[in-house]
This record gives C-alpha cells, sequence and structure tokens, in this order.
C-alpha cells in the first residue's frame, strides 16, 4: 500500500496514512475516464430547446405570387425557411442527451482519476478541518500552506464552517465523499481530502 503524509491546516507534516491499492494504485483507463467526462456533462444538458419547423408555423398557406410571368423566383409560401418569419429548416426539438454508464464502469474511472492524482502528488490528506468561526482567510491561508490554488475539497460528513468559509474562495469547490465525480477531480488541480474522508472513500469504493 502507498503511504502519504497527513498534514495539519498549517502544511506541517503531523503523520502517516495507508492508502488501499485498489483505490488509489489501480489500473487507469483512460477511455472509461473520457466516457465518464462526457456523460457528466451529457446529463446537465436539459434538452428542453424547440423550434418551429416549416410544418408548424402559422400562415403561408396561399402561393405568394403566379409561377410565371412575375420576374421573381418561383415561391410557393411566404412560411418557407428562407422567408422571414418562415419555418426553421432541421428545427431542434426536446430531447433527453443523458448517457448511461454501467456502476463498475463508473467506480472504475473515479478510482482512475484518484491514482493519477496520488501518482502526480495532487491527492493531500488533511488531519482535520478544524475551524474555530467560519473564516475564508482560515480556508485561504491553509490552501496557501499546502500550495493548492485550484483545489477540491473533500470532507466526510457535515462541516458548515468549512464550506461556508471555502464558498467565496475562486477556484475552489467543496464535496462530500458520496458527491465526489471524475469531471471535479479533473477539473481541480489538488483534491484536499480529510483524514475522515479518506477512510470513508476507502470504505465505499474498495
Amino acid at each position: 500500500m502507498a503511504t502519504v503524509s497527513v498534514l495539519n491546516m498549517a502544511g506541517q507534516e503531523v503523520g502517516t496514512i495507508e492508502l488501499n491499492d485498489a483505490i488509489f494504485a489501480a489500473p487507469v483507463n483512460e477511455h472509461l475516464v473520457h466516457l465518464a467526462v462526457v456523460g457528466q456533462l451529457a446529463n446537465k444538458r436539459q434538452g428542453t430547446q424547440s423550434a418551429k419547423t416549416r410544418s408548424e408555423v402559422r400562415g403561408g398557406g396561399r402561393k405568394p405570387w403566379r409561377q410565371k410571368g412575375t420576374g421573381h423566383a418561383r415561391q410557393g409560401s411566404i412560411r418557407a425557411p428562407q422567408w422571414t418569419g418562415g419555418g426553421v429548416v432541421f428545427a431542434p426539438k426536446p430531447r433527453d442527451y443523458s448517457v448511461k454508464m454501467n456502476k463498475k464502469e463508473k467506480r472504475a474511472a473515479l478510482k482512475s482519476v484518484l491514482t493519477t492524482k496520488v501518482n502526480e502528488n495532487k491527492f493531500v490528506v488533511i488531519d482535520e478541518f478544524a475551524l474555530s468561526e467560519i473564516k475564508t482567510k482560515t480556508v485561504a491561508n491553509m490552501l496557501k500552506a499546502i500550495n493548492a490554488k485550484k483545489a477540491l475539497i473533500v470532507e466526510e460528513g457535515k462541516n458548515e464552517k468549512l464550506f461556508k468559509s471555502a464558498g467565496n474562495i475562486a477556484g475552489v469547490k467543496t464535496a462530500y465523499v458520496n458527491t465526489i465525480n471524475v469531471y471535479d477531480i479533473l477539473k481541480y488541480d489538488t483534491v484536499v481530502a480529510s483524514k475522515a474522508a479518506v477512510e470513508k472513500i476507502q470504505e465505499v469504493y474498495a
């Protein structure tokens, strides 16, 4: 098992923790990671865009002028796509963009990105997010101490002081263990997790 340092909020080493190889030293499957990201972004789309086709716009039942002899190009309807107010060619219609992915594939993709972060030394374990009050500066100083500018902060349970303190910092997102996902782990440069969160990850995803 890989061993990583456990730091306090001042960036000082206070111990070590062993990481489960099944999660943090898993085979990296780039294809599954790609599918997970594409699926997550697709599932965010509402799919409610709609426009009217030529058959759905009102009017245009009468031919605007006779076929020949006017000097104009022949026209069959004032609601044809080339007319202002006409129907849209291949108009978008409400549809479901969601992409399904097997549970095992999702887990393999998540393990792949967690392994990548550990290999790149971008996975930081904090002993405990102990905040005496809601204060943005406290979290900002912690991130500065561990050299993490764009960070995903992961906590095991409810920690209102941490989440509210980090809420105003640009490039920082907070998440619970059961809400972490492939896209966020890739989007944020460093994953900063509490020791309790790491133990919970190893319990849930092993």
